[in-house]
């Protein structure tokens, strides 16, 4: 081969992992949400879970994106390892249509899908034209690519050296390294199939040595969710772990297999097109390893644990619902994953604040003043989740996403400030207890009546499927809240006149209100910006 070869070769590779990286984009800003929405909610059972997986995985042209993703998910604990099991090898499978689309040999198409790709993406502002332009371009470049790349290698079917080489290819292990080795440094298995794909249709691999290669290539494709969990947390880390050991059991399986069975002569059988034949193996070693797994998943979470045991922290972690449980901010993921997290976060911090509002409230009227140091315990939990989520949101800014991601981003964002006032105002109310006021009768008859308000409108917060006689409903609400709190300080005043109280609780009693009024009115805020987000059509009546 010639330097010019050499260059040749080079660039078409550029161009093919180009266009599976314009492909994947997008694919993934086309259906972002509504994946990362299946993957939340159909991955109990696991037979969807495996569909899930294949879908995704065959919609945005990569296993190794789906599998970080699912790393993501269970570091931020929105997935539970076992149901990411079924996600994995459901991506085992769809990642295997990259191939099967390279098989076709659409490679005569491939200038006029490059050229109505860049015009869609060019010369028109629709944004979901756009995305579909820049799967067309990177389809086309893709193929481009292999054709160049199919082009320089033509030489080496007359090199003996070439050739010593691809012999010695033939030894089922060094094709093993070599498929995981060089899946390992791309970190793409569509993109070394496909690279395979294009030595066979050259002439200069055969099936025989190729199907090997192709073993290799399923667990070099493990490299990507293995550097996504290494700064995330252990429980991410045993998902990879999963991952690693679905691929390593399917190669020992077909290896003890192909010595029993005509394999290779069944995959010949079925078509003469080398290409397809490499597919038509990839594909199939996946299927069957699912189906021969599938029954196992539990046990493989097993021996995952096994191998990286669950420490002691762990498990008083999960009983305890530290700060940060969703979120961590050496792994971030894509935006979905981090805007998930967040929403998780959001609902946890709110949780510890409704407890503190109800333990305060108890405490003023003197009910449980035993309650005051758990109290002080969860407002600096509340204050360490909005310090670390701060530093986290500086990260996930700086994140590629939507413009409803960006919008929902930032509600999030002032939901949290919300939340950390509401505590404040909590905790203001276990001092303004702590300094005995005295409670007649009617005040406290008047402070459970508040209470009761707060709680109803917490409780709002919590309904998931918001609609708008949920947000009329809390409308209503804190402007009660606003009438009581006026009303109340007018009788505190008239019962100073009357002697009934003195001065200085007429005054604490006045900022006993004014601490409530303002918890009603972060409430509310934090309503508005979740109802901002979700129901975007009354945006203008907020």
């Amino acid at each position: 081969m010639t330097v010019t070869h050499i260059l040749s070769l080079l660039g078409g590779l550029a161009l093919f992992l180009y266009g599976m990286h314009m492909m994947s984009t997008g694919l993934e800003e086309t259906a972002g949400d509504k994946m990362k929405n299946i993957l939340e909610k159909l991955t109990r059972n696991r037979f969807l879970g495996v569909l899930v997986g294949a879908l995704i995985t065959a919609v945005i042209q990569s296993s190794s994106a789906t599998t970080v993703m699912v790393v993501g998910f269970v570091n931020s604990g929105l997935m539970t390892l076992r149901q990411a099991i079924w996600i994995i090898m459901g991506a085992n499978i769809g990642t295997t249509i990259t191939g099967q689309l390279v098989a076709l040999n659409i490679s005569e198409l491939a200038p006029i899908l490059a050229i109505v790709g860049v015009i869609f993406v060019t010369f028109i502002r629709n944004k979901k034209i756009n995305n579909i332009g820049t799967i067309l371009a990177g389809l086309g470049i893709l193929f481009i690519g292999m054709g160049m790349m199919s082009d320089a290698m033509y030489p080496l079917r007359e090199s003996q050296s070439f050739i010593q080489l691809i012999t010695t290819i033939s030894n089922p292990f060094i094709a093993i390294v070599v498929g995981t080795a060089f899946t390992a440094l791309i970190q793409s298995s569509s993109a070394s199939v496909g690279i395979l794909q294009t030595l066979a249709n050259s002439g200069l691999i055969p099936l025989s040595s190729s199907i090997y290669i192709i073993f290799g290539q399923n667990i070099g494709t493990c490299i990507t969710s293995v550097l996504a969990s290494i700064s995330a947390n252990r429980a991410a880390k045993r998902t990879t772990i999963i991952h690693l050991s679905f691929n390593l059991i399917g190669t020992v399986l077909f290896m003890i297999a192909i010595q029993f069975i005509p394999f290779v002569d069944w995959m010949v059988a079925l078509t003469d097109v080398p290409a397809a034949q490499i597919a038509n193996t990839h594909t199939i070693f996946n299927i069957v390893t699912t189906l021969v797994l599938l029954p196992f998943g539990n046990q493989l979470a097993t021996l995952a644990e096994k191998i990286l045991p669950v420490l002691d922290e762990e498990k008083e972690d999960a009983l305890s619902s530290l700060p940060l449980t969703f979120v961590t901010s050496e792994n971030i993921g894509n935006a979905s994953i981090a805007i998930a997290s967040l929403k998780k976060e959001a609902t946890f911090m709110l949780e510890l604040t409704r407890k503190n509002i109800n333990d305060s409230f108890d405490s003023l009227l003197a009910t449980s003043p035993n309650k005051n140091e758990k109290i002080l315990i969860r407002e600096n939990r509340i204050n360490l989740i909005n310090v670390q989520i701060t530093e986290y949101m500086s990260k996930v800014s700086m994140l590629h996403m939507s413009e409803q991601d960006s919008n929902t981003t930032s509600a999030l964002y002032k939901c949290f400030s919300d939340i950390e006032r509401i505590g404040d105002y909590a905790v203001n109310l276990v001092h303004y207890g702590t300094d005995n006021i005295k409670n007649i009768e009617v005040i406290e008859k008047e402070l459970k009546e508040l209470k009761q308000y707060i709680n109803d409108m917490c409780e709002l917060l919590f309904i998931s499927d918001l609609n708008q006689s949920h947000f009329d409903k809390l409308c209503v609400m804190e402007e009660k809240i606003d009438q009581l709190t006026s009303s109340y300080r007018k009788n505190q005043i008239k019962r100073l006149t009357e002697g009934v109280v003195e001065a200085t609780e007429c005054i604490r009693y006045s900022q006993i209100m004014t601490d409530i009024e303002r918890i009603g009115d972060h409430i509310m805020n934090i309503m508005k910006e979740y109802y901002k987000v979700q129901f975007t059509i009354v945006k203008k009546t907020l």
